[in-house]
């Protein structure tokens, strides 16, 4: 029992440190999603340690007590053979005492026989027993959830604002690398979205130089929303080249390339490597930690490299790109 009561309080410790760092990542659009979230964690992380704490219990001690009290039943209605039978001698003594006027001896109230007093139904000790038990124990594991929750929170109120962090380590690293931020909007989009938005600063466009196929298949698509465009253009370089990446899946690339052209799934390294190497730039992306990560394409032309900022920490559903421009 101590052993899961350690490890209830662990998981409570670390949710509430894990929602706190949420509310404090929520934007006024993310908070209503973020608190609603929140909640179904602490639900079903109360919901599971119940099931848990049920499941050690079990029933055997209960199956116990009805055996004990069934048994004491038949004994009650069924003497042991061996009682004494009626003897003559007790019954005539017995008369003798009913004939005296006991009201001139006693109280006119009838005494409570001393044995039933301190008689009890069999069971009910044990029962009542259990009860207090398993209210006691209620009650330690109420307080040791307050404990475990207040010291959580406290722990994350200490712990660092990474939100806050990342922001000042960026806007630092724009000032030393004169870039201006453009930001987009913070779905599973933004990186197709600001890869998008660098290549029309170059001038590249959306339809990729190295893969013709891709590029008649790209003209038309020239009305739909530039960052679909870029989707698409990933999932048919990585299809079209698919020896280079499986390496690299945990799924059939068929599926995986579904995802990437036509849901709004997050992209990541692959598709920033595939991107790079469909439109023939340089892709530099720059991190909440001040550093920047190169993903070469085919052609090494300075003048042909794109910026993109990835944070971390800064907005509410997690991982976010957005488009550095040069000032």
């Amino acid at each position: 029992m101590d052993d899961i009561l350690a490890k209830h309080r662990k998981e409570q410790r670390d949710l509430q440190s894990v929602i706190t760092q949420k509310k404090k990542a929520a934007s006024k659009k993310t908070r209503k999603g973020i608190n609603e979230e929140c909640t179904r964690l602490e639900q079903h992380l109360q919901s599971r340690q119940e099931e848990e704490l049920a499941a050690l219990n079990g029933n055997g001690k209960v199956q116990k007590e009805r055996d004990i009290d069934s048994s004491s039943e038949a004994e009650a209605e069924d003497p042991p053979s061996n009682a004494p039978k009626d003897d003559p001698s007790v019954s005539e003594t017995t008369e003798k005492v009913s004939s005296l006027n006991l009201s001139e001896e006693l109280p006119t109230s009838s005494p409570t026989h001393p044995s039933q007093s301190s008689q009890t139904t069999p069971g009910t000790g044990t029962a009542g027993k259990k009860r207090n038990r398993q209210k006691d124990r209620l009650a330690r594991r109420a307080a040791e959830l307050a404990d475990t929750q207040a010291q959580a929170e406290k722990e994350a109120l200490e712990a660092p604002d990474l939100r806050s962090l990342e922001r000042e380590r960026m806007n630092r690293a724009f000032t030393d690398k004169g870039l201006v931020e453009k930001e987009v909007r913070a779905d599973g989009h933004c990186l197709y979205a600001s890869v998008a938005d660098q290549l029309d600063l170059l001038g590249v466009g959306l339809r990729p130089s190295m893969a013709p196929k891709i590029a008649r298949e790209g003209e038309g698509e020239a009305k739909a929303e530039p960052y679909r465009v870029v989707r698409k253009t990933a999932a048919k370089y990585i299809k079209e080249h698919e020896n280079d990446f499986l390496a690299f899946l945990e799924e059939p690339v068929d599926e995986y390339v579904w995802k990437v052209g036509e849901t709004g799934e997050w992209g990541g390294q692959l598709e920033l490597l595939a991107l790079a190497k469909a439109y023939g730039v340089s892709i530099s992306v720059l991190d909440g930690n001040g550093q920047v990560h190169e993903v070469d394409g085919a052609n090494q032309d300075e003048e042909k490299r794109i910026w993109l900022a990835y944070y971390r920490h800064g907005f509410g559903l997690g991982e976010h790109y957005n488009s550095l421009r040069k000032r």
